[in-house]
């Protein structure tokens, strides 16, 4: 009886420790211990990466110049990891080297990180296959593959004496605040009419010449597909501030640059691979779409995305 008495004792003793502890934690604010990628810096872009010119004439040097000739005519991957109009270099001006156009010499440094995109730390070499898959409506080439190391080795050698782990004034695209108005598409379709046009058509299809992408599609199965980063308003909007018209930078105000991006990203284009494993529009718009897009919006009576057309990516959605 003494015996049963003091195990019920322990018991009882253990279970208010654990209630206790419990509740200690359940108070305790949620931590989130992921580390994202910061945010660029504001201030002057001070790091400059080397010149073509200085490009080692070894075996690195010979990489470096494959990664930098893949990065700038991506085209001749097209059919087999390329399967609409684009190239690196269209989203990473003048090849990966201007500042606040996500210049590779400001990523190279800043890989393993987490990205909510995935949920998981992805490397180099998984945000690069991520760039296929989603801004070149694509089949990314094996982790190893002798496209991706060239890339990796072009960035590598883009980032000579850049610090490691640092965020760089520059990184990335420009982050502007949504205006309190809001966007306007129709005062972005008469700026792209505008400003746009003479260069990526009328009808936002681009323009080759000789069968060489010059100028690429914004729209329809030639441009990045409804996964793509450059797909949400806002990111549109910091590449367009920064970056666009071509040769004029900054020439429009933050309010032009929400609505052209408005106007430009409320186009269909090719569905989004992981739509592939989901269930609906609704359960795809859902999980993955919970940002400033137009994915699975109503626009002109017509819900955006509500379609199988993959352009003409054969393959199967990614992890």
């Amino acid at each position: 009886m003494n015996l049963c008495k003091s195990f019920l004792s322990v018991a009882a003793s253990s279970l208010s420790v654990l209630m206790v502890s419990t509740l200690v934690h359940a108070a305790e604010p949620e931590v989130d211990y992921q580390k994202q990628l910061p945010a660029a810096p504001e201030g002057q872009i001070t790091f400059e990466p080397p010149q073509e010119r200085d490009i080692p004439d070894n075996q690195y040097g010979d990489m470096v110049r494959k990664g930098r000739d893949l990065f700038v005519n991506t085209q001749q991957l097209r059919g087999k990891n390329v399967f609409n109009g684009q190239n690196c270099v269209n989203c990473h001006l003048d090849a990966g080297r201007i500042a606040s156009s996500a210049p590779m010499w400001a990523a190279f440094g800043m890989y393993p990180a987490y990205r909510g995109k995935n949920d998981k730390v992805n490397t180099l070499s998984e945000r690069l296959q991520g760039c296929f898959t989603y801004s070149m409506n694509g089949i990314p080439p094996e982790a190893g593959d002798e496209t991706v190391v060239a890339m990796e080795t072009y960035f590598h050698w883009l980032s000579t004496g850049a610090p490691i782990n640092q965020a760089l004034p520059g990184r990335g695209y420009t982050k502007l605040e949504k205006p309190e108005g809001g966007y306007d598409r129709e005062h972005g379709a008469k700026l792209y009419t505008e400003q746009c046009a003479v260069c990526h058509g009328d009808d936002g299809r681009g323009q080759e010449v000789a069968g060489q992408v010059v100028f690429p599609p914004l729209w329809g199965d030639g441009a990045y597909n409804w996964g793509a980063g450059m797909h949400r308003v806002n990111t549109a909007a910091g590449f367009i501030k920064a970056n666009m018209p071509l040769g004029k930078p900054d020439s429009l105000s933050n309010q032009d640059a929400w609505d052209l991006a408005a106007f430009v990203n409320s186009h269909e284009r090719p569905q989004d691979p992981r739509r592939r494993n989901q269930d609906s529009l609704d359960s795809t718009a859902n999980t993955f779409h919970n940002h400033d897009g137009f994915y699975g919006k109503e626009v002109e009576g017509k819900r955006l995305g509500d379609h199988d057309n993959y352009g003409e990516n054969p393959g199967v959605a990614s992890k």
